[in-house]
């Protein structure tokens, strides 16, 4: 069982990485045509700025959840590492599911945010972009992470992180 859902994270996690990049030179590309438009041909693209903050966001909602899975995002884990091993492994599980519960609340209280602007169909202003797109990112980035928090409780991957960082 442990093999499958490791199977499984490894590809949701190639999805996740590989849509996270795509964001990231989709906003470089279309800030260096904007930059180029701007500086040689004296016209910018009016609505540039706003996609790249969506794209943006869209790249570290998403990227957030890989980060999750290597356990390295942020964690107030200076006084843990003076307890011992037995208790870092039990902070270390109460942090995971700290991460999972809060993750999940947060995407419960943004869903009808999420599904106001859709009913609504709410767009950006220069972009005329449906802001549920980029709204969306938000509450998709947070469900990945409390997914992924939740397969590192699963497959065990809490106890790799608690005894292996040092940093």
């Amino acid at each position: 069982m442990r093999e499958k859902l490791l199977r499984g994270v490894n590809a949701l996690l190639t999805i996740i990485r590989t849509l996270a990049v795509l964001l990231l030179i989709g906003s470089v590309a279309l800030n260096f045509e904007n930059i180029i438009g701007r500086y040689f041909f004296h016209s910018s693209i009016s609505w540039a700025e706003e996609v790249m903050l969506y794209l943006m966001v869209g790249c570290v909602f998403l990227g957030s959840g890989p980060i999750v899975w290597s356990g390295h995002h942020i964690r107030m884990d200076v006084f843990v590492r003076l307890m011992p091993r037995r208790v870092q492994a039990w902070l270390s599980v109460f942090s995971e599911l700290t991460l999972l519960v809060t993750a999940v609340v947060l995407v419960i209280f943004a869903w009808p945010t999420i599904r106001q602007l859709e009913a609504f169909d709410q767009r950006s202003l220069a972009a005329n972009v449906p802001l549920v797109i980029p709204q969306g990112a938000i509450p998709l980035g947070l469900a990945l992470m409390a997914l992924l928090a939740a397969c590192r409780l699963v497959a065990g991957r809490w106890r790799e992180q608690s005894h292996t960082r040092d940093h």
